[in-house]
């Protein structure tokens, strides 16, 4: 029965249910009624049973002060008959109603809000973080976006339980306690308004230097757990090529900056208490002194007494409570805001509104003027023209910097260009979905990562529905099978189900490329990409792989770029790009005799490979 309770509860809001097709707010206040928006029965309710609750919480004092009253008025032997029905009725309030409303209150929050909205907003938020533009995750350090998903789905739920468990009792607590001294002597109610105005004066003055030194830190705090995920995450380069002494001075700048932020908040908290201590011991005591004059007047009875002074002491520890609960409160939306703030940053490469699907008949490729700078003033690609034939094999060369991996890069349209179009079969890759686009173009990158997966799950990547036998018949085609089947993690898991840790470090550069080529093989897509696919490779599996790769690019529109010039010496054409330009086009024979950039690049080749570096062209986006 009680299992079937709690199953109720937690069936009353989906954690995973989709992202709404709706623009997100980028304020903090915006960003969390978004989510609140999906919610709001759920949030209704804890409203209700948080002011339900602080009525009768501020009841049980009223209970304590007619008690004294009639414990006073009557005699011993017949208390309890004179006062059966009131008595009964505070047993009740005690006994039933209030644990009932707050095995309630548990259950929504624990049971609806916790994992339900909390999880919400984290979904959402990698909802919209996946589908960000490449340019966003090269600007941010990947173990801070992480945290920032992360830490929106607790401040947006904390914000919410305080606001409506906490902060709501509070202020109903505080207009009963209003309302009930007043109606028992006008003074006790001017003092507690005085009181409660000297409060709201304080919060007004100090809340907003609390929330932005909340999101100051919040910020900093991203920033040293997004050094640790950094350098965690690379240490094997850490350790090659930095000592610890100078590691560790990179992380104590991350830190210092934190400890300022924190420090700045924490000045802020100190300064507020003690004021907020002055106020209200400066309001008890005026309020006891008047109950004893009213007292001593007969214009209250004991029993008030006892009323007046339960309500203020408790109404006392509230306002301390709230205070540090607009602490939290306030922190809460500053980190949202910080978190809001990079989530929602907008997309710089979108899907036009009902933009079709891509269809490939034949897989011609035309490069039609296009320019493009990574947003500066000039250089990378410029007027760049030619066509790519269906089925034919294309080669990319240049020097580093050249633009070849830039172009692989508009193609697949991890970029939009700034000038021109490029067109696959007729059809403007910028008006047809990315994930169409993506879907017909397979690709091997030199700097292959995996997922931390299974090995089954990363050669299936781009091939949904892919049956075991097709995953392992991709796998021995491109020579990965011998390796695989020895493979086994540290939970015992082997072969295809063996995890290759982040980003494939379990793997040799070679085992990871195969994997890869494995993947591109199963994909089977009509237009391959080959960014130095073979590159990680030794010569005697690249030639095992080269044969399979020729089978693969049968049929298909190939593009190719590698520094290693005899991997794409035999391609029909090969396309010479220096500075963002077309400078040579030709077979490998006719560039040669032209002498001309190719055949530069070619004679200083030694053992095959050229002394170029491809990253430094992706720098230029920096």
């Amino acid at each position: 029965m009680l299992e079937r309770l709690f199953a109720w509860f937690e069936g009353r809001l989906d954690p995973l249910a989709p992202l709404p097709d709706r623009p997100v707010p980028g304020t903090g206040f915006g960003y969390l009624w978004f989510f609140v928006s999906q919610a709001r029965v759920t949030f209704l309710v804890m409203l209700v049973l948080g002011g339900i609750t602080a009525l009768i919480e501020a009841a049980l004092y009223v209970f304590v002060g007619d008690l004294v009253d009639m414990m006073q008025a009557g005699t011993r032997a017949d208390f309890l008959a004179q006062n059966a029905t009131i008595l009964i009725l505070m047993g009740l309030t005690v006994l039933v109603v209030r644990p009932l409303i707050a095995a309630l209150t548990a259950l929504v929050e624990e049971q609806v809000v916790v994992p339900g909205f909390f999880n919400l907003v984290r979904m959402q938020g990698h909802a919209q973080v996946v589908g960000k533009s490449l340019a966003y995750f090269q600007d941010e350090f990947a173990g801070r976006i992480s945290q920032k998903v992360w830490q929106s789905g607790q401040a947006a739920g904390d914000f919410m339980v305080s606001l409506l468990q906490i902060i709501w009792f509070i202020v109903v607590f505080a207009v009963s306690t209003l309302a009930l001294v007043t109606a028992l002597d006008p003074w006790f109610g001017l003092v507690v308004a005085l009181w409660l105005v000297g409060f709201a004066g304080l919060a007004v003055v100090y809340v907003p230097r609390i929330r932005k030194s909340a999101k100051d830190s919040a910020h900093a705090s991203s920033g040293v757990t997004g050094r640790f995920v950094d350098t965690y995450g690379n240490i094997q380069t850490i350790k090659l090529f930095s000592d610890t002494e100078r590691e560790g001075i990179g992380t104590r700048e991350s830190y210092e900056t934190f400890l300022a932020a924190i420090r700045r908040f924490t000045r802020t908290l100190t300064a507020v208490r003690s004021l907020m201590s002055v106020l209200s011991g400066v309001m008890i005591a005026a309020i006891g002194v008047l109950a004893v004059f009213a007292w001593e007047a007969g214009r209250v009875t004991t029993g008030d007494v006892a009323l007046v002074l339960g309500l203020v002491l408790r109404l006392n520890v509230l306002l301390g409570r709230l205070l540090g609960q607009l602490n939290g409160l306030f922190r809460a939306l500053g980190t949202l805001q910080d978190s809001a703030e990079t989530i929602t940053r907008p997309v710089t490469v979108t899907d036009r509104p009902n933009a079709p699907a891509l269809r490939i008949e034949a897989g011609r490729i035309d490069f039609r003027a296009v320019r493009f700078h990574y947003g500066k003033k000039g250089g990378v690609i410029e007027e760049l023209t030619t066509t790519i034939r269906p089925g034919e094999r294309v080669g990319l060369v240049g020097r580093s910097g050249a633009g070849k991996s830039t172009l692989v890069n508009l193609l697949l349209r991890f970029y939009d260009v700034e000038s021109g179009r490029i067109l696959i079969d007729g059809q403007d890759i910028s008006a047809v979905t990315q994930a169409s686009l993506r879907a017909q173009i397979g690709m091997v990158t030199q700097d292959t990562s995996l997922l931390h997966r299974s090995i089954r799950d990363n050669i299936g990547l781009g091939a949904s529905g892919a049956d075991d036998a097709a995953i392992r018949e991709a796998a021995r085609r491109a020579h990965a099978l011998e390796f695989i089947e020895a493979l086994a993690d540290s939970r015992c898991r082997t072969g295809f189900d063996a995890r290759v840790g982040e980003r494939g470090v379990k793997l040799s550069g070679g085992q990871r490329q195969r994997i890869a080529i494995a993947r591109v093989l199963l994909k089977n897509a009509p237009i391959l990409v080959l960014d130095e696919a073979t590159s990680a490779l030794d010569s005697e599996v690249e030639a095992a792989i080269q044969e399979s790769l020729n089978e693969l690019m049968a049929g298909k529109t190939v593009i190719a770029i590698a520094h290693r010039l005899s991997t794409i010496a035999a391609m029909d054409r090969l396309i010479v790009l220096d500075e963002g330009r077309i400078v040579e086009e030709g077979r490998h024979e006719e560039l040669i005799e032209r002498g001309g950039l190719y055949a530069e690049l070619w004679a200083r080749q030694s053992g095959g490979f050229l002394a170029a570096d491809e990253e430094e062209e992706e720098a230029a986006a920096v």
